[in-house]
């Protein structure tokens, strides 16, 4: 194995071992917290919980998305080149359920003013959730997928 690929290698099972992670922590143990505060101090623990998230994890994606693409293309192995082709396509399912489910959400969220809650405000927290144990299962398959990839080297 040549730098190049042993460098994608090493991004590609480190980025998708982060999601997996990261997310499957968050279903675990953030978003049943989340539900059980009141609607208000949801509003305030989600628009702390967003900001560091919001900037690093799809950065993280993106980049493990590209280093899955470019082994893809670069595998001599059939079977290899599809497993890849799989951790790219849970990749991009990861961003396509975070974009158009969770962000829309969160972006809501980080604009409603705590003290505007009350009963007749729209609760976000089971579609929200919902969303995440779609992204997240992406990203465990993503996980998967690599680690399988990679042994499969």
């Amino acid at each position: 194995m040549n730098v190049l690929d042993g460098t994608l290698v090493v991004v590609v099972t480190t980025g998708s071992g982060l999601l997996a992670g990261v997310l499957f922590a968050v279903a675990l143990s953030v978003v049943p917290a989340l539900a059980a505060m009141p609607p208000d101090r949801y509003v305030t623990t989600h628009q702390l919980l967003g900001r560091r998230y919001d900037r690093v994890m799809p950065l993280i994606n993106l980049v493990s998305f590209a280093s899955a693409v470019v082994l893809a293309m670069r595998s001599d192995d059939a079977v290899q080149a599809a497993l890849l082709t799989g951790v790219a396509v849970a990749l991009a399912g990861v961003a396509v359920v975070s974009q158009l489910g969770n962000v829309p959400i969160n972006r809501r969220v980080k604009r409603t003013r705590p003290e505007d809650v009350d009963a007749s405000w729209p609760d976000p927290r089971r579609r929200w959730r919902g969303w995440n144990l779609l992204r997240t299962g992406f990203a465990v398959t993503a996980c998967v997928l690599t680690a399988v990839a990679v042994v499969q080297r």
